[in-house]
């Protein structure tokens, strides 16, 4: 079972009508209202991207990084499920030069599991991840950004810095995320 863990972002009802149109079941909990011995019931995690910085809500998504990591459960970080995932690891963030907002291209630099041409997406960010740490590698770039997806070497643990839900080339990165 799939768990979204909705961290407040506008664009999470996109995601979660996308995944029932495709009949990928699902449960959607807020950090807040997730309880943490529960995490064992899911194989798999999206994080949402989010409105507003929380300590609570970081600290929640960093535990589902870890619990992930260590037992091996896929995990797709959006947008700020992947500033979330890198500093969770080792990474770091910066305000970005300018908001992101609008369509973009995006550059595939390595084969990988969840997409292979270049993308079209749809960025909406004000921070993006400027150090990546060493367990990751950069899938893809766009101009404007240097990680716009990760991976966690050898592990189906990934992030997108834009939102897949909003685009058919993203939702299509989705669905192949969730049919690994």
């Amino acid at each position: 079972m799939l768990l979204v863990v909705d961290n407040g972002s506008v664009y999470t009802k996109n995601l979660t009508d996308f995944l029932l149109n495709k009949n990928i079941p699902f449960e959607k909990q807020t950090p807040q209202s997730l309880d943490l011995n529960s995490l064992g019931n899911y194989d798999c995690f999206i994080l949402s991207g989010r409105r507003k910085n929380e300590k609570k809500t970081n600290e929640i998504n960093s535990k589902i990084v870890n619990y992930s990591l260590k037992n091996n459960v896929k995990l797709l970080g959006i947008c700020y499920g992947a500033e979330i995932l890198a500093l969770t690891l080792g990474g770091t963030i910066r305000k970005s030069s300018s908001l992101q907002k609008g369509n973009e291209k995006i550059k595939i630099l390595t084969d990988n599991p969840i997409c292979s041409d270049s993308l079209d997406v749809f960025e909406s960010h004000g921070f993006e991840i400027s150090k990546l740490p060493d367990v990751f590698v950069s899938l893809g770039e766009s101009n404007y950004c240097k990680y716009e997806i990760i991976q966690y070497k050898k592990k189906p643990i990934f992030g997108t810095q834009f939102h897949p839900e909003m685009t058919k080339d993203g939702n299509s990165l989705i669905e192949k995320f969730c049919s690994l």
